[in-house]
């Protein structure tokens, strides 16, 4: 537009002075870009590109290959065209990068009426995640720069990378599962259901635990001792809230916590038990942006823009996989877990009031905490003067933080364990499962 109203100022200035050579250029100059605009459009209009990926899924330290293949539709030939993959910010946010490529996504070419190219590029997946994979900038334009055109093509693909699980080595799980129902040593309720035995009447006792026939046959009072019930399996509730961490220990921390949560939350699984997880992260699948592919751009950025995810999300609702015995509660747990994001959203202390009705009593709660909060350890320790049995996990690194944050946690009656670093994982899961 700014080459179209210089020339007709300086076509107008022509007449004004009478140069007919200054007319005649400005003539040209303004049928050169009618022209370059008109191709240009063309040129764009007739290219489309397709991408596959080698896999959606994968683990820590796989590798994964991308193919583009960009098409030119019409008869014309096109001088130029820039392909560009867009890959999401946070895919390079850390050194090393969560995704580390191994050759360029970027590329320049030329393309014949009806041919095809195709740009082939790989990366390593260094962290879990949830990344978002295109979509797919072209650009192109006429031989003298004086209009170029932006196109969004191929509609992005989202691969997930699964968080690390650590084994817990050197321990053979099936010898230490006892058989049928685990029975506890720490009585949150009682089943009337299942006398485990009788005793000599006790003053407050009330009159529904009088065993009748051991009263008469003694000639004294006894009471019946019910089998207390079950409590087995795991609550794991991870603090996920951008206060948790200190920015300069991130995302080393972090991981950390997301590494402990599936490797205990594995071992768990393993024996058979109960498992479930409650989060005040956000979901990353749910800020992913979905729409604005099939438009034409003035600029290179507003088309990486256009195929960018969200960063903002003011979500105030936990994530949650409930507790329960299932075969997949595992996968369910690995999904949530590998799309988790820091969140500044929903502290840790309303997470548990607001979810506390949803967790259920019969299995331990153990909390995954990177920080010192009064309020976590307040909300914690009401949790537990609520019948719940509560552990909690101190992802920090120095022994003194670690004691500062546990100190009042071991005052209010909540088992604490020191989660340093990850060989410190399997330490945590034999403590976790013996109890």
């Amino acid at each position: 537009m700014k080459w179209v109203i210089g020339a007709l100022l300086i076509l107008g200035l022509s007449f004004a002075i009478g140069s007919d050579l200054l007319a005649y250029a400005m003539y040209s100059l303004l049928t050169l870009i009618v022209v370059s605009r008109w191709l240009s459009k063309n040129w764009a209009s007739q290219l489309s590109a397709t991408r596959e990926s080698s896999q959606l899924t994968a683990e820590i330290n796989d590798h994964i290959g991308v193919e583009l293949e960009l098409t030119n539709r019409g008869n014309l030939p096109v001088p130029w065209i820039l392909l560009e993959d867009v890959l999401s910010k946070k895919s390079f946010q850390h050194t090393p990068p969560s995704l580390e490529l191994q050759s360029s996504r970027i590329k320049l070419t030329m393309l014949r009426g009806g041919q095809k190219k195709k740009l082939q590029y790989h990366f390593k997946c260094n962290r879990r995640g949830f990344y978002q994979l295109g979509p797919t900038v072209l650009e192109t334009g006429d031989l003298f720069g004086l209009h170029r055109r932006f196109q969004v093509q191929t509609e992005p693909q989202y691969l997930t990378v699964y968080p690390k699980v650590v084994p817990v080595d050197g321990y053979d799980l099936s010898s230490r599962r006892p058989i049928g129902e685990i029975k506890m040593a720490h009585r949150l309720f009682e089943d009337p259901t299942r006398i485990a035995g009788v005793r000599a009447y006790q003053e407050g006792d009330p009159l529904n635990r009088i065993h009748w026939r051991a009263t008469a046959r003694t000639g004294k009072l006894h009471s019946k001792i019910y089998e207390s019930s079950t409590v087995a399996g795991l609550t794991i509730v991870l603090d996920f809230h951008a206060n948790g961490f200190y920015t300069q220990h991130e995302p080393v921390r972090s991981e950390l916590a997301v590494t402990a949560a599936i490797s205990v939350a594995n071992t768990i699984q393993l024996l058979g038990q109960q498992v479930g997880l409650l989060t005040n992260g956000r979901d990353a699948a749910e800020r992913m942006r979905q729409q604005g592919w099939e438009v034409e751009l003035d600029d290179r950025e507003q088309a990486r823009q256009a195929g960018a995810m969200m960063d903002e999300n003011d979500r105030l609702h936990p994530l949650q996989v409930p507790t329960q015995r299932s075969s997949e509660q595992f996968y369910r747990i690995q999904e949530l877990l590998a799309r988790v994001e820091i969140s500044d959203g929903l502290e840790f202390a309303p997470l548990l009031l607001e979810a506390q009705s949803r967790v259920p009593r019969d299995a331990t709660v153990l909390a995954i905490v990177s920080k010192q909060n009064p309020q976590t350890t307040i909300a914690l320790e009401n949790m537990s003067r609520q019948g719940f049995a509560v552990s909690a996990m101190i992802n920090v690194y120095d022994h003194t933080e670690y004691a500062q944050i546990s100190g009042p946690m071991i005052a209010a009656g909540i088992d604490t364990y020191h989660l340093r670093d990850e060989d410190s994982i399997v330490h945590v899961c034999r403590k976790q499962i013996l109890r």
